[in-house]
């Protein structure tokens, strides 16, 4: 018995080593090596390209600060979706929030002029994941009272998110038509906010050509918060417990709707946050065409980083670092930027499946394809 006791630690360091730091790792390396193996099949150097890659990420003080200014996002969307899977829920709508978030920290921001920036920001802010929580906790909702999977809700409510925030900044049409409640009038036919009084605008920590505000410090505090709130609070374990098994979780007490719409809320807040500090720290403004990806981003950040908070900051690090130097390396090698969508992509399959890489790599088993199965399956589905 003693001895099967002390082989239980080993066992379990081995599992973390595998699945929380080197399936991650292989899965990057083999994207890249994928990624190398593309360029080569249409004509590329893939050194030459890996080489301004890693130029335009780190190779100079203003490098570095793209890189990190490109993490933020990531950092706080692949939270949202980490936190989500956390309950075995699956938070497709990180986008939607994100844009939420945006939409209604500019509506705070460009109104309340001559507001202190000690009420006026934090009050942004708050609006902000005010916004991304209301869009994140309708999908937790509707699944608790109807059954609704969150997966085909939060992704119609990414379209609507998009409809509204379009319709807000609005322009007006030729006949006449009402323009949108944050338009900037002086834009004439552009559809965009005005930017954010001075007040509410995040303040730059180094300024041009660095470009870094301290929107990474508020990331960085939210990563510890969340992962305190997950694994050291009675709500975590709470949250923790319906993702493992919530007939035991509504068994010992839990009361497993309140959790999924909390936790749903709790995502839908930390992918406004992003949404916020990009308008406030960067953009100072809204327009339609804003969030791009990065929601769905925050999607393969979050499974990169094994949900867990710390490992997505580390996740977070090398798709900013890849965002970053992707222009740098199309100027170098003439390799077009999209094949970091690429190697994105294959890096979320990588991690999703990590039997190619254990067969790949000839690693044996260890007890991590009970953690993808948790990424296959939903609270209330099969």
């Amino acid at each position: 018995m003693a001895q099967a006791n002390s082989k239980e630690p080993k066992n379990f360091q081995k599992r973390l080593f595998l699945g929380v730091l080197l399936i991650p790792f292989l899965a990057l390396l083999t994207a890249l090596i994928v990624g190398a193996v593309v360029m080569l099949a249409f004509g590329d150097d893939p050194i030459l390209a890996y080489q301004g890659l890693f130029q335009g990420a780190f190779g100079s003080g203003r490098a570095w600060s793209v890189t990190i200014r490109k993490m933020i996002p990531f950092i706080l969307t692949g939270l949202s979706v980490a936190v989500a899977f956390k309950a075995g829920l699956f938070n497709i709508g990180a986008s939607g929030q994100f844009v939420m978030g945006s939409v209604c920290s500019v509506a705070i921001g460009i109104h309340f002029e001559g507001l202190p920036m000690i009420i006026h920001l934090p009050l942004s802010i708050l609006s902000g994941m005010l916004g991304g929580m209301i869009w994140g906790a309708i999908p937790g909702l509707l699944k608790v009272t109807t059954g609704a999977h969150e997966v085909i809700v939060t992704i119609m409510m990414n379209y609507m998110a998009s409809l509204f925030a379009g319709w807000t900044v609005y322009a007006g049409g030729t006949q006449g038509q009402t323009p949108g409640p944050l338009w900037d009038r002086t834009a004439r036919a552009i559809s965009e906010t005005p930017d954010v009084f001075e007040s509410a605008q995040i303040p730059w920590l180094f300024g041009p050509p660095y470009r870094v505000h301290y929107g990474v410090f508020l990331a960085l505090i939210f990563v510890v918060l969340v992962w305190w709130l997950i694994y050291k609070t009675t709500i975590g374990f709470e949250i923790r417990t319906v993702g493992q098994n919530p007939k035991a979780a509504r068994y010992a007490g839990i009361r497993v709707e309140k959790t999924v719409v909390l936790t749903m809320g709790l995502a839908g807040a930390l992918a406004g946050l992003a949404g916020t500090i990009e308008t406030l720290g960067l953009n100072h403004k809204f327009a339609p065409e804003f969030g791009g990806q990065v929601g769905f981003d925050g999607i393969t950040v979050a499974l990169l980083g094994q949900t867990h908070p710390f490992g997505v900051v580390i996740a977070s690090f090398l798709f900013g670092a890849l965002d970053a130097g992707a222009a740098k390396m199309q100027f170098e090698s003439g390799v077009a930027a999209d094949i970091i969508q690429v190697i994105q992509a294959l890096v979320l399959a990588f991690v999703a499946a990590p039997l190619i890489i254990k067969a790949l790599f000839r690693l044996r088993s260890s007890g991590d394809e009970e953690h993808a199965t948790k990424l296959n399956t939903s609270w209330g589905g099969s």
